[in-house]
């Protein structure tokens, strides 16, 4: 079971690669930027989004990928975000 700190971790690491990319890490990114193994990475990707309170984050169905991380969609819809002229996001 993860800690807090490695959920904390977990969420600022997908944030991060959400406002620098435009789309959320695949587990072996993240467990390069916690510095953890693949495995760990997915794990406590699961575990961070299977334990939020308030539902901030979800998996697309059946798969390891982030469908969203508030306020972010990971999949293309109708809610684009622009920042200075410059489109790389969408909203939940």
């Amino acid at each position: 079971m993860s800690t807090p700190r490695e959920r904390q971790d977990v969420h600022q690491a997908v944030l991060r690669s959400f406002i620098a990319t435009g789309r959320a890490p695949h587990y072996t990114e993240l467990g390069k930027v916690l510095g953890r193994d693949p495995a760990t990475a997915r794990r406590l990707l699961h575990e961070t989004t299977l334990e939020s309170p308030f539902s901030f984050a979800w998996m697309a169905p059946d798969t390891d990928y982030v469908g969203a991380w508030a306020p972010f969609s990971n999949l293309p819809n109708q809610n684009v975000i622009s920042v200075a002229g410059v489109q790389k996001w969408y909203g939940q």
